[in-house]
C-alpha cells in the first residue's frame, strides 16, 4: 500500500510540473497572440473602416479566444495554438475592403453591419468546407494542389499584407494614382519608422528565438515616439493630429451580425462581385492549416491527424461566425514556441484562449497612445516574411517553369484579384503539367529478341538463332498515362525504329505499367498500326486492361494483323517460336545421339551416354519430377515442353519458367545429391531421356573423361542461362 501511495504522489508531482509548464508556455504565447491580434485588427479595420477599429480589436480577440479554445480541446496535437493568422487575416482584410468599397459606391455610409455579415458568411462557409473535408476524410487530397498555385496565393497574400501595412501607417492606399501623395516628407517619415520596426524584428528575431524579443521590440518602438517628441519640440497632441497615432476609440460591445433587420438590409446582389475574395478566404485558410500543420509535425517530430485538424478548425470557424468573428488557423509560430517552451498538454491553448478573452474588457482608448508605425511595422515584418518565403526563397527549390508559374499567378492575383488568379492559375498549371508530363518518356525500356527472352529455356541451337535473328522482334515496355504529349513522341520513335530495323517482323508493346490513355493517344496508335502494316510488321499488344481494350477496339476490328496476348512471357515465347521456325535448319531424323554428339563434341561420348539413358514419353499434365523428392536422375528433353513449378508456404504452386527442346532437367541435383527444388510438369506431349543416378556414378568412376564432358555440358547450359539473364537485366537498365 505504501508503494502505491509513493507512486501516486510522484505521479501527481509530474502532472503538477507539466501543468505549470503548460501554463507558462501559454502565457508566453499569449504575448505574441495579443501583439498579432492588434496588428491584424488594424489591418482589417483600416481605410474606410478605421472608425470602427475598437470593434475590430474586440472581434479579433473574440476570434482568437474561440479558435484557441476549440483547437486546444479538439486538436490531435495537444499543445497546438490557434488564432488569427497572417495569411488568413490578409485575405479577410481584402474581402472587407472590397465590401466597403462596393458599399461606398452605392452611397451607403453605414459600413460596419454589412462588412460584419460578409465576414461572418465567409467564416461560416469556410467552417462548412473544413468540416466536410475532415468528415469525408479527404484532407490529404489538399496535398495534390499544385505547388505554384499555393505559392502564388500565399506570395500574393504577403504582398497584400505589405500594402495593408502601408495603409495602416499612412491612412492612404498605395496605388498608381495615389503614388504621388507618398512623396511628402511626412509620408516618408511614417513609412521609414514602420520599416525600421520591421528591420529590427527581422534582424533580432533571426539572432534570438526568445519569446520576449518581439514584444520587447514593439514596446521599444512605442516608447521611441515618446522619447523623440520632446527632442524635436513636438507634443503628443500634434503627433495624434499628424496621424502618427490611432484615433481615440470608444468602447465597443460585441453584437451578433445575424440581426434580422441587418440581414434584410444587406446588399445580397454584391456577393457575386465578391466571389473571388470569398473563395480566397476559404482556399487560403485551408492551405494555411495544411502548411502550418506540416511545419508543426516537422518541428515536434510528431504526426498530426489532418482530418481531425480540419474538423477542429471547421468547428472553430462555425462558432466564430455565430458570434461575429472571422477565420483563424493553427499558428505555426505560436505552436512551435509553445512546444519549445516545454508544453505537452491542452492547458497551453486554453491559457491563450483565456487571456485573449480577458482582452475583451480592455478599454480601446489606449490605441490613441499607440503609434501606427509599431503595428504597421509588425505587418511589414509578417508580410515581408510571407513574400520572401514564397516569391523569392521558393526559386531555390523549384524548376524555372514552376517558379515562373508561381510568379505569374501572384502577379495576376495582385493585379486582377483572386478569382482571376484561380482561373488563370489553374490554366497555367494544367499547361505546365502537360509540358512536364510530356517530357517523361512513355517508354520505360526497349528491347529486342536477341537480348530479352521468355522464361522458356531453349537449346543452344535455338539461342544461337535468336542471337542472330532476334532483332526481328522489337519491344517497348510503356509506362504512365499516355496522352497527346507522350503518344506523339512514341509514334516518332516507332517510325525511327522501323527505319533503323528493316528486318523487324514483330513490334511488341507491353502496357503493364500504363494507367490510362486519352483519345489522342489512341489516334497515335492508329498511326503506328498504319506504319507497321506498311512495313509488313505484326503488332503485338500485351497486358491489356478492359479500359485499354475498349480504347483499342477500333484498331482491333479493322485488322487481323494485331496479336493481343495476356502477358509478356507468353508473347515473347510466341514471337521467338515464329522466328526460330523460319530460321531453323532441317532437323529430320534429329535424335538424342546427334544432339549429344554436337553438345559433347564427340560421337564416342554420345554413344556411351545414350546407352545409359532410357526413353520417357509424357503427356501434358504429367509430372516428370516432384519438389522435395530425392534427385535420382537427370533428364534430357528432346521434344516438347515442360514447366517448372515451385510450391509456396501457403500451398500454392507458382510457375517460374519453362524448358523447351534440347535442354536438361535435374543436372544440379544429380551432381550434388540435393532434393528436387521444384516440380517438373509436362506442358505439351514431350519426349525425354532419363539418366539414372546409378549409371551416372558408374561412368564417372569407370569413364572419368565422359563424366568431365557431361559436367562441361551442364556448366555451358548454366552459363548460357546466366548470360541470357544478364542481357535481360541490361535491357531493363537502359
Amino acid at each position: 500500500m505504501s508503494t502505491d501511495v509513493v507512486d501516486g504522489r510522484a505521479f501527481n508531482r509530474r502532472r503538477l510540473r507539466a501543468g505549470v509548464r503548460d501554463l507558462l508556455a501559454g502565457a508566453i504565447c499569449s504575448i505574441l497572440s495579443v501583439a498579432y491580434c492588434l496588428s491584424y485588427a488594424a489591418l482589417i479595420f483600416s481605410g474606410p473602416l478605421k472608425p470602427w477599429l475598437s470593434y475590430g480589436v474586440a472581434v479579433t480577440f473574440l476570434s482568437a479566444a474561440i479558435a484557441a479554445a476549440v483547437i486546444a480541446l479538439r486538436s490531435s496535437l495537444p499543445f497546438a495554438i490557434a488564432g488569427p493568422d497572417t495569411s488568413t487575416s490578409a485575405v479577410t482584410a481584402t474581402l472587407a475592403a472590397a465590401m466597403a468599397a462596393q458599399l461606398m459606391v452605392e452611397g451607403n455610409t453605414n459600413l460596419l453591419p454589412p462588412v460584419l455579415i460578409v465576414i461572418a458568411l465567409v467564416t461560416a462557409a469556410t467552417g462548412i468546407v473544413l468540416c466536410s473535408l475532415g468528415l469525408s476524410r479527404t484532407g490529404r487530397a489538399i496535398r495534390f494542389i499544385p505547388y505554384p498555385v499555393i505559392g502564388g496565393f500565399l506570395g500574393a497574400t504577403g504582398w497584400l499584407m505589405i500594402l495593408g501595412a502601408i495603409q495602416v501607417i499612412t491612412d492612404q492606399r498605395l496605388t498608381l494614382t495615389t503614388l504621388g501623395e507618398f512623396n511628402s516628407a511626412l509620408m516618408v517619415s511614417k513609412l521609414g519608422a514602420g520599416l525600421a520596426v520591421a528591420v529590427a524584428l527581422q534582424v533580432l528575431l533571426s539572432r534570438w528565438t526568445n519569446a520576449f524579443v518581439l514584444p520587447i521590440i514593439l514596446v521599444a518602438a512605442i516608447l521611441a515616439i515618446y522619447v523623440t517628441l520632446p527632442i524635436i519640440g513636438s507634443s503628443l497632441v500634434e503627433a495624434q493630429a499628424g496621424g502618427w497615432m490611432f484615433r481615440p476609440q470608444e468602447t465597443a460591445s460585441i453584437v451578433s451580425p445575424w440581426q434580422p433587420a441587418e440581414l434584410h438590409a444587406f446588399p445580397w446582389k454584391a456577393l457575386p462581385w465578391l466571389a473571388g475574395d470569398l473563395v480566397a478566404v476559404m482556399f487560403v485558410t485551408t492551405i494555411s492549416l495544411l502548411l502550418n500543420t506540416t511545419g508543426v509535425e516537422i518541428a515536434a517530430h510528431r504526426e498530426a491527424n489532418i482530418d481531425r485538424e480540419l474538423r477542429a478548425l471547421g468547428l472553430a470557424s462555425l462558432l466564430s461566425s455565430a458570434f461575429g468573428g472571422y477565420v483563424s488557423s493553427l499558428s505555426l509560430s505560436r505552436t512551435t514556441l509553445a512546444y519549445a517552451a516545454g508544453a505537452t498538454g491542452r492547458l497551453t491553448g486554453l491559457t491563450v484562449a483565456g487571456i485573449s478573452a480577458s482582452m475583451l474588457v480592455l478599454d480601446p482608448g489606449f490605441l490613441s497612445y499607440v503609434p501606427k508605425y509599431a503595428l504597421g511595422g509588425l505587418l511589414f515584418f509578417a508580410g515581408g516574411q510571407l513574400s520572401y518565403r514564397w516569391l523569392i526563397k521558393s526559386a531555390e527549390r523549384l524548376q524555372p517553369l514552376d517558379y515562373l508559374s508561381l510568379i505569374a499567378i501572384s502577379v495576376i492575383i495582385i493585379a486582377w484579384g483572386f478569382i482571376a488568379g484561380v482561373m488563370i492559375g489553374g490554366v497555367i498549371c494544367c499547361i505546365m503539367f502537360a509540358l512536364s508530363a510530356s517530357r517523361v518518356n512513355a517508354i520505360k525500356f526497349s528491347f529486342d529478341g536477341s537480348e530479352f527472352h521468355s522464361s522458356l529455356d531453349r537449346s543452344p541451337a535455338e539461342l544461337s538463332i535468336l542471337a542472330t535473328h532476334g532483332k526481328e522482334l522489337q519491344g517497348m515496355a510503356l509506362q504512365g498515362y499516355l496522352f497527346f504529349g507522350t503518344a506523339n513522341r512514341l509514334y516518332e520513335e516507332v517510325k525511327a525504329l522501323l527505319a533503323g530495323q528493316p528486318n523487324c517482323r514483330f513490334l511488341l508493346f507491353d502496357f503493364r505499367l500504363v494507367i490510362g490513355m486519352d483519345s489522342s493517344a489512341t489516334h497515335s496508335f492508329t498511326q503506328i498500326k498504319d506504319a507497321v502494316d506498311e512495313k509488313g510488321v505484326r503488332l503485338v499488344l500485351v497486358n491489356f486492361t478492359s479500359e485499354l481494350r475498349r480504347a483499342f477496339q477500333a484498331i482491333l476490328v479493322q485488322t487481323d494483323n494485331v496479336i493481343v496476348v495476356s502477358d509478356l512471357d507468353h508473347a515473347l515465347e510466341s514471337c521467338e517460336d515464329a522466328i526460330i521456325e523460319v530460321h531453323r535448319p532441317d532437323e529430320a531424323g534429329f535424335s538424342l545421339h546427334s544432339w549429344l554428339a554436337d553438345a559433347l563434341s564427340s560421337r564416342e561420348y554420345a554413344d556411351r551416354l545414350t546407352k545409359c539413358c532410357t526413353r520417357l514419353e509424357v503427356q501434358p499434365g504429367e509430372d516428370v519430377a516432384r519438389q522435395g523428392e530425392r534427385s535420382e536422375s537427370m533428364h534430357f528433353l528432346l521434344k516438347g515442353r515442360v514447366g517448372i513449378f515451385v510450391s509456396t508456404d501457403d500451398g500454392r504452386e507458382v510457375r517460374v519458367r519453362s524448358l523447351g527442346p534440347h535442354t536438361t532437367i535435374g543436372e544440379m541435383g544429380l551432381m550434388t545429391g540435393r532434393p528436387r527444388s521444384a516440380t517438373v510438369r509436362a506442358e505439351a506431349a514431350s519426349t525425354l531421356y532419363v539418366l539414372p543416378l546409378a549409371a551416372y556414378r558408374q561412368f564417372t568412376l569407370q569413364d572419368p573423361a565422359l563424366g568431365q564432358a557431361l559436367l562441361r555440358f551442364a556448366l555451358d547450359m548454366m552459363v548460357e542461362r546466366l548470360s541470357a539473364a544478364n542481357r535481360a537485366i541490361g535491357a531493363l537498365q537502359r
